[in-house]
């Protein structure tokens, strides 16, 4: 009993000294009455949005003409709803973050007629997003001998759910909308480990190949019917910083690859003035931070291998 007694007082303790460390730094914890986004919704979004994008793939199968209509517009009447709450929210964080305003002056109900506003024009993208991701699925199959058909795809590579992902949050992310754009390619990023950045631009026909390890920065323009492999990075050079030691941010830092290029398994391309030329290849491992010309090969020199007896 007295040891018990001991280990409560311990807990108890120690719960105090956790609670102090948020006084303490604040930098890391969000306390108060303005309620962020919620990383769970925004991922029950996202599930909901792909049973509208391939519809009859996931959790509702025996979809056809006769009852689609329904199941769509049903989801269509739910993702406003949880649109306008989650973007709301949004907003009113970076109001306050921005204006350096006290939450309790902004309500919730301030923010949610500009959150309607942007759940409307984002479920209005949702046809061409449609459009655009059967470009990205076609890729996938024409640029794989081991795709036997499209559904194989759809259900199976993690290139085209990370694809599928981007295009949802780019969408928000060209909109305007905080927080939750990273938020979708961060939950992406864990399920497929492929990260892109939300603000990256990519063009129809987009393949990532098996995909894991890929990185696509916030300033990448990808053109039309690009092809990359595993590992391939396309990022940045150091980053310049101010007379003051702070980052310069909104500038071009990242690569840009024109139609057609295909980039294989752990190459690495850097920089925002770098521009890989139409129709180019880029070899496996190649470290490029400089622009390539249109229709060009890229190769590392074949290394030296040497084989001896096992010991």
């Amino acid at each position: 009993m007295a040891a018990d007694f001991r280990r409560k007082e311990q807990l108890a303790e120690l719960t105090d000294r956790i609670v102090d460390s948020y006084r303490d730094i604040g930098t890391i914890n969000h306390l108060g009455h303005c309620p962020l986004p919620s990383t769970s919704a925004v991922v029950e979004i996202l599930h909901d949005l792909k049973e509208i994008l391939y519809p009859g793939y996931r959790r509702r199968q025996n979809l056809h003409l006769g009852n689609v209509t329904y199941f769509v517009g049903d989801l269509v009447d739910g993702l406003h709803d949880k649109l306008t709450q989650q973007i709301a929210r949004a907003l009113r964080y970076d109001y306050d973050m921005t204006e350096h305003a006290d939450c309790d002056r902004q309500t919730l109900e301030d923010f949610e007629a500009a959150g309607q506003e942007h759940a409307i024009t984002f479920l209005e993208s949702l046809p061409e997003v449609r459009s655009l991701l059967a470009t990205d699925v076609q890729a996938a199959f024409d640029g794989d001998p081991a795709a036997r058909n499209l559904d194989e795809i759809i259900f199976c590579y993690p290139g085209l759910q990370a694809v599928t992902v981007h295009r949802l949050a780019h969408q928000l992310y060209r909109q305007g909308v905080p927080l939750i754009p990273r938020i979708m390619s961060e939950w992406s990023h864990g399920q497929t480990g492929i990260d892109i950045h939300p603000g990256a631009k990519l063009g129809p026909s987009f393949f990532i190949d098996h995909g894991t390890g890929v990185v696509i920065g916030e300033t990448c323009d990808i053109a039309a019917n690009v092809k990359i492999y595993q590992g391939v990075t396309l990022g940045a050079l150091s980053f310049a910083k101010d007379g003051e030691g702070r980052l310069v941010r909104g500038t071009k830092r990242h690569p840009t690859i024109e139609e057609g290029v295909v980039i294989y398994a752990n190459a690495t391309i850097l920089g925002g003035d770098t521009v890989i030329g139409k129709n180019s290849v880029i070899g496996a491992s190649v470290s490029l931070t400089k622009s390539v010309p249109p229709s060009t090969v890229v190769t590392i020199e074949k290394p030296s291998l040497r084989f001896r007896e096992a010991s």
